[in-house]
């Protein structure tokens, strides 16, 4: 028999746990994606809360696939060997010296070090391009300026994906695509994740990010969108830079399929965690309405 009262501390754990329940419950099967940024993988706490939180997702029966970003890795490489980056509207100008960097960094550098990350926490994942098994297809983008072998997502093939996450491991997507002439593109990690959930009917899209969300003029957070309220902000001046293209591709996420997309803040501890378990949630939360 206990006859003394639980410790405080442990009571609050256990309810946490019967908090996240019903969402463990809703999510058990679904496929998860997430986007991890360049800038959020600089801290090595923030690093190991991720992979965590991965390994928490892969043990309570969700599929979690990681896309990761890169450019200001990329960058230093560049400059360590005296290759100079150009941006054009925040896109790379990419030339063929560039890309061979920028693939040894994406696929070589960044993807081992997550897949050594979610090992590290006990997981198992298989760090892969969109090259790997004709995974992305990519089309060059256009644009008024050419960029070079920057590419956009146009066709997804998810059997690698499928074969990887029903092996019990997390496929870890570095965000190179090959063309149908086979040359290398380089692409957007945040359309690369936007197009992977799309084509695996992904439940929920993540873009873990250095800003806590949308914010409204006052600078508060603001914790949930739809492509109408999206296009009012856009069109005050509320929502303005980087914030644009990142807000397109959660637009064409939902309208493509998938339940819900949201923006997070890949500084906070366990971002991820609080936003999918709790009722309070943790981002900018995009569904279509």
């Amino acid at each position: 028999m206990h006859d003394h009262a639980p410790d405080p501390a442990l009571l609050a754990k256990a309810e946490t746990l019967t908090e996240a329940l019903p969402y463990m419950q809703r999510y058990a099967g679904a496929t998860f994606v997430v986007k991890y940024g360049g800038h959020a993988m600089g801290d090595a706490d923030a690093a190991e809360d991720f992979a965590e939180d991965v390994v928490l997702l892969k043990a309570v029966g969700i599929n979690p696939i990681v896309v990761h970003g890169g450019g200001p890795q990329i960058g230093a490489a560049l400059k360590a060997q005296g290759i100079e980056s150009r941006f054009v509207n925040g896109l790379r100008v990419t030339d063929a010296a560039t890309m061979k960097v920028a693939e040894m960094v994406l696929s070589g550098a960044i993807n081992k070090e997550i897949v050594s990350w979610i090992a590290a926490e006990g997981g198992r994942a298989v760090g892969i391009s969109g090259k790997d098994g004709r995974l992305v297809t990519t089309t060059k983008v256009k644009s008024d300026v050419d960029l070079g072998f920057v590419g956009e997502p146009d066709d997804v093939d998810t059997r690698l994906l499928d074969t990887i996450s029903k092996a019990g491991m997390i496929p870890v997507v570095a965000p190179v695509g090959v063309g149908a002439d086979g040359q290398t593109y380089n692409v957007n990690a945040d359309t690369m994740a936007g197009a992977l959930a799309i084509a695996t009917g992904a439940e929920r899209l993540f873009l873990l990010t250095d800003v806590p969300g949308v914010l409204d003029k006052n600078k508060r957070l603001v914790t949930d969108l739809t492509p109408p309220a999206i296009a009012a902000l856009q069109a005050d001046g509320t929502i303005t830079g980087g914030m644009i293209p990142k807000l397109q591709t959660c637009i064409d996420a939902v309208e493509g399929g998938v339940d819900a997309a949201v923006i997070l803040d890949g500084r906070v501890p366990h971002a991820m965690l609080i936003e999918i378990f709790t009722r309070q949630g943790a981002g900018t939360l995009v569904r279509r309405g």
